[in-house]
């Protein structure tokens, strides 16, 4: 997948001052400043701190032209109007002060760009209340790392049309770029541009959690050295797992300690970090109703990773199986867990497109799924060969009810069926946890099945609450009468 620029010239600033400016130069607004610039546009530079404007300067003052400002009023004086802003500064608290201090400043018609990892509710907030000073707020998702704000990101901007207008033209530039295709795209209104990033990082969860238990279970079940595994994922990363993460697993797998001497993956504790993003996906998809149970999972499980009290008094105390070690076939059971990881993917992916259609007609942002599947396939960290499967099956049926009844990953998960379910089997006899490839399986099967045990639920809930039923023979909601004569009554 390629990042490659495109050719063209880059309109020149219709005065002296900057075209485009930056305030927060930590690691990801730095190297944002550094790509607006290398791509020829005049960039403004502001940092709470002089001393990251002065260094940025000082180093990377041959990569274009940069324009520093000592302070915020000079910083929004040296941007052409209408000036555009891109923040970038921690989520919550931190974007609202800058912005209190910006608005001030700023004139009619003015774009100010949130490019972190902001709530999509903040993101609303926000731009309901600059438009009601004639102010344009993009809330935008940026993709890629520290690696991709510098070489191409894969961006995410919502906002009004006509911010976009304006805006368009910088971001589809810096962005990277596949097959000549800027991976970028207006998304839509408000908070559309967050929230098609906040389900980027759910679904990210999902993809490691899933690679992860890939890996555990062959090292448990092969006893395949971390090198033995990369050389694995290497051969995986050559067919429909194709992915930037797939690739650096294989290179994690390979690394040696220096320390040490042996495999690095042995010496890094078992405790996995999160910044939020997961949690906010899954609390969004609860409230509109979208089981995102993948994604969940992956939450859950990074939770377990650092829950080390219940974990140490838990260690060589409970019980497992008796039997930890099963006789299989060596590539044969390689071959089902590559299997079982990519139908358990496709289920992630079909999870959280459900998501952000749930969330685009509740919102009424109208956001094409195809692009957004399109835009993710280079810069950002999800980026896929597989991404162009979900592009085309869009393209084949925007109104799609779920990418598991597209023709492709129907047959894709029908073939993988009977190794996924041996994997979860086997996962289970073995005792190593594998909750999501077992969340995915039951998902699947939930979604297939003619009749769910739901019907029960629903009963104990009108025993114990008078919540009402519904019948499969005819409309309207009932209630039994369960203390008294249990007849029943329409509600």
């Amino acid at each position: 997948m390629s990042s490659d620029a495109v050719d063209g010239p880059t309109p020149p600033p219709r005065s002296g001052k900057a075209q485009i400016g930056v305030t927060g130069l930590a690691v990801m607004g730095r190297n944002l400043a550094r790509n607006l610039a290398r791509n020829g546009f005049r960039v403004a530079l502001h940092n709470r701190s002089q001393a990251r404007t002065d260094a940025l300067v000082a180093e990377f003052g041959s990569e274009g032209e940069f324009v520093p400002s000592t302070d915020l009023a000079g910083f929004v004086e040296s941007l052409e109007q209408p000036r555009k802003v891109i923040i970038m500064v921690k989520a919550g608290a931190p974007t609202d002060a800058v912005i209190d201090e910006l608005v001030p400043l700023l004139d009619e018609g003015d774009i100010v760009v949130d490019a972190g990892n902001a709530h999509f509710l903040d993101t609303r907030r926000r731009e309901s209340a600059l438009k009601e000073k004639g102010l344009h707020f993009v809330g935008s998702g940026v993709s890629g790392g520290e690696e991709g704000a510098l070489n191409g990101p894969s961006i995410m901007p919502g906002g009004s049309k006509e911010s976009y207008e304006s805006l368009g033209p910088i971001l589809t530039k810096i962005s990277a770029h596949v097959n000549g295709e800027p991976c970028c795209v207006h998304v839509g209104p408000d908070g559309a541009g967050h929230f098609v990033k906040m389900l980027h990082n759910g679904i990210e969860y999902a993809d490691m959690q899933l690679i992860a238990e890939a890996y555990d279970l062959l090292r448990h079940v092969l006893d395949l050295s971390p090198a033995e595994l990369a050389d694995v994922f290497r051969d995986w990363n050559t067919g429909d797992l194709e992915s930037f993460l797939i690739e650096i697993t294989a290179e994690v797998l390979s690394q040696t300690d220096p320390t040490t001497g042996g495999p690095f993956i042995d010496v890094v504790l078992d405790q996995a970090e999160q910044k939020g993003t997961g949690r906010w996906t899954v609390q969004s998809a609860l409230d509109l109703g979208i089981p995102v149970s993948g994604m969940a999972e992956a939450v859950f499980a990074r939770s377990l990773s650092g829950d080390v009290v219940r974990r140490e008094a838990a260690a060589g105390v409970l019980p497992g199986p008796s039997e930890a070690k099963v006789d299989v076939d060596h590539k044969a059971f390689i071959e089902d867990v590559r299997h079982a990881l990519y139908s358990s993917k496709i289920v992630a992916y079909a999870q959280g497109f459900d998501a952000i259609r749930a969330a685009s007609d509740e919102y009424d942002w109208n956001i094409d799924l195809g692009a957004m599947a399109k835009i993710w396939r280079g810069g950002c960290i999800i980026r896929a060969r597989f991404l162009d499967r979900v592009t085309e099956a869009y393209d084949r049926n925007p109104s799609l009810p779920s990418l598991l009844v597209d023709d492709y990953f129907k047959e894709a998960v029908a073939s993988g069926q009977e190794a996924w379910r041996r994997v979860v089997a086997t996962a289970a006899t073995v005792g190593v946890p594998a909750p999501g490839f077992s969340a995915a399986l039951s998902y699947y099967d939930g979604l297939r099945a003619e009749r769910l045990p739901a019907a029960l639920i629903q009963g104990l809930r009108d025993l114990f609450g008078a919540h009402t039923y519904k019948r499969v023979d005819r409309e309207g909601s009932f209630h039994l009468e369960w203390s008294g004569d249990r007849s029943e009554s329409t509600q």
